[in-house]
């Protein structure tokens, strides 16, 4: 089978054949590959995507590379020799690079906060060299002193007590110095971000006028340098949460009403949090339409595994709660890029482009976590330095250390490629490998206090292709104990688990008739406590067992909800909100329950919620228990517990009262009727 084609043209060299990818300023320092060809054959599998334009941005951002080559991290190419990082980048069908600027990273004595320190200095080194390996620069301003994003937008030391004239100026001035530096240094600027995820504030504003001023002097900025240079400059703004119905067309129509100028409105879209692709694609689309602007995804990612590679722990880990719509294989991340790369393609010529976030953030050396603070705050090659605690006590100061995102590059923790990095390349030809196993999906087997545990004989399957089937399974005669208590760690004999202390164990087997490199099956198996509820958790449709009263028909939203992160188990959960006040009660009433004594408990989570009014109640023989609870935050779980309930005989009511203020909102799952003796 054919290989991809590609040409490469740099400076006055030029093959037979060899076309500009005709990235959007027009002013590439050097031509870039355009692909085309039958499928190759690899590693992965990779659907073309029909019709993708060769200036289609495929960008990733890099922005710690200096501080981790100070550090001692090595790039290499796919033979394991040392190479410049960009040219890996440009080699795999990388055609722009996003780097992020600080205003100044650094503190009194000049010690960097982290994160790369990257001030424009850094930007311009960083630039410079995208430049030389023929790579286009997008600059994203976070008009901050470090980390700007939904949680933090800080406005910069110097700036801090300005009023927001004195601000919009300050900014005009930075912006308009720092990008002109850039371009007369050599930088191919082709678009500047004029703030990091501005979602409802930005450098210490929370006002949308002022917001919207301080945009507007970036804006001015990056015109001015723009027409003084001769360079098509593109200007950006940039959100985040597309899951958030209704918000991004509300962005449009106060951007619209405000009359700022700008090109493109980008959104960052990580699949662990901000909804399905498709929404995405239909988010992206709605934007366009209203806007009549372009629109990109600025920042994705996803994981190849769940290893980590340093002494700071993974934003994405096995105990994670997210959506992971996507193995968490090699194979997988190659599939997240591409489907991202096809949802904003799919919006039509508006959609230009998507942006990796930090595929190259990899693990500096050292043994220990001694060994690796000592690089990060000397380099500022972790994601916060012990120094940050100088602007961001709070956050940055308290939590500092290093890579949170090794396990989602796009390179192994040698400095390797990954082959998910030719995805870039790969989504304009298409590659096809053999079919093999690529994940297997953990069963969750649950096993009552005293039972034996019903094993599933077949898992379910994730083929490299995408393909889902079910395969027969071996599983191995124990399981361990999960935790932290004085058992975790324990095998326990998988066939008499239902004796085993409560909790959960791990058990592990084979697929049967697969290859020996084959992913290894495993199970969650929890052991719990007998349940007299019918659907306790929500995760059946029939919901007939179930009373859910909206008292005075107020609560806004009140309905059973598939959302992982909600739950507590499962994927279900009972989810509340309401404009105005919340006023609801839930129960099931069990009849022919053995005469005894009962304990009852839920769990529930949420937030916002004043003047809150909540308990979980029992009713038996006439008599009603209450016990009060509240919520303080996501999954911040509370699990109130009625104890002593004595069944006669009759019917046993139980349920759960919520009331709050409006604007309060939460989920109820996990209600448990169990029997205590």
């Amino acid at each position: 089978m054919k290989h991809a084609i590609y040409a490469l043209c740099i400076g006055a060299v030029a093959f037979a054949g060899c076309a500009s990818s005709g990235v959007s300023s027009g002013n590439a320092a050097a031509s870039l590959p355009v692909y085309s060809g039958n499928p190759e054959e690899g590693e992965l599998f990779v659907e073309k995507i029909e019709g993708l334009p060769a200036a289609f941005l495929r960008g990733v951002d890099v922005s710690s590379v200096l501080a981790l080559e100070k550090s001692g991290v090595v790039f290499r190419d796919k033979a394991g020799n040392p190479q410049d990082l960009f040219v890996t980048l440009r080699d795999s069908g990388v055609n722009s690079i996003r780097i992020r600027v600080w205003n100044n990273p650094f503190d009194d004595q000049g010690r960097g906060f982290g994160g790369g320190n990257c001030d424009i200095d850094a930007a311009i080194v960083m630039g410079r060299r995208a430049a030389a390996a023929g790579l286009p620069v997008l600059l994203d301003f976070h008009y901050s002193d470090f980390w700007a994003d939904p949680a933090k937008q800080q406005a910069p030391r110097a700036w801090a007590g300005m009023d927001i004239d004195a601000k919009a100026d300050a900014l005009y001035e930075y912006t308009k110095t720092s990008l002109a530096k850039a371009v007369k240094a050599g930088v191919n600027v082709h678009m500047v971000q004029i703030g990091n995820e501005t979602t409802g504030a930005m450098c210490g504003e929370t006002n949308w006028i002022n917001i919207a001023k301080l945009m507007k002097a970036g804006s001015k900025a990056v015109r001015e340098v723009s027409a003084k240079e001769k360079k098509n400059i593109k200007i950006a703004v940039h959100f985040t949460n597309p899951e958030k119905s209704g918000e991004y067309e509300r962005y449009v129509q106060i951007l619209s009403k405000q009359n700022l100028d700008y090109d493109v409105f980008a959104s960052s879209w990580y699949p662990w949090w901000h909804g399905s692709v498709d929404n995405f694609a239909a988010v992206l689309k709605r934007v366009a339409e209203l806007s009549g602007k372009e629109v990109m995804c600025a920042e994705v990612s996803y994981a190849h595994t769940y290893e980590n590679g340093d002494e700071t722990g993974n934003t994405i880990s096995e105990e994670t709660m997210c959506e992971k719509p996507w193995p968490i294989t090699v194979q997988g991340q190659a599939s997240a890029v591409r489907e991202t790369i096809a949802a904003v393609a799919s919006v039509g010529k508006a959609g230009i482009g998507v942006y990796y976030w930090e595929p190259a953030w990899l693990p500096v050396p050292g043994e220990t976590y001694d060994d690796q603070r000592l690089l990060w705050d000397r380099d500022g090659s972790g994601w916060a330095s012990s120094y940050a605690y100088a602007y961001d006590p709070k956050d940055a100061g308290k939590y500092f250390g290093g890579s949170s995102w090794d396990n989602q590059a796009m390179f192994a923790f040698d400095g390797t490629p990954l082959a998910s990095l030719d995805v870039w390349r790969l989504v304009y030809t298409g590659s096809v490998t053999d079919v093999r196993p690529d994940f297997v999906e953990e069963a969750k087997v649950r096993v009552r206090i005293g039972d034996k545990a019903a094993m599933p004989a077949e898992v379910w399957v994730v083929k490299n292709n995408g393909e889902r089937v079910s395969m027969p399974v071996s599983w191995n005669a124990s399981a361990k104990r999960l935790g932290s208590g004085p058992d975790a760690g324990k095998m326990f004999p998988l066939s008499t688990i239902g004796g085993a202390p409560l909790g959960d164990y791990l058990a592990t087997g084979a697929l049967e008739g697969a290859s020996q490199d084959s992913p290894a099956p495993s199970a969650l198996v929890s052991v719990v406590e007998p349940n007299y509820l019918d659907n306790p958790s929500f995760e059946d449709k029939d919901l007939s067992m179930w009373k859910i009263e909206n008292v005075g028909g107020v609560t806004t939203e009140l309905f059973v909800q598939e959302k992982l992160t909600d739950a507590k188990s499962g994927k279900n959960a009972l989810h509340f909100w309401s404009k105005g006040k919340v006023s609801f009660r839930v129960e099931q009433t069990v009849r022919n329950l053995k005469p005894g004594v009962y304990k009852f408990s839920i769990a529930l989570h949420g937030g916002d919620a004043k003047n809150q009014n909540m308990y979980i109640y029992a009713i038996s023989g006439g008599k009603t228990r209450k016990a009060e609870t509240d919520v303080d935050g996501w999954r911040n779980f509370r699990s109130p517990v009625i104890q002593e309930i004595q069944a006669d005989g009759g019917p046993v009511t139980v349920g759960a009262y919520i009331g709050c203020d409006a604007g309060g909102w939460g989920s109820l799952d996990d209600f448990l009727l169990a029997p205590v003796r």
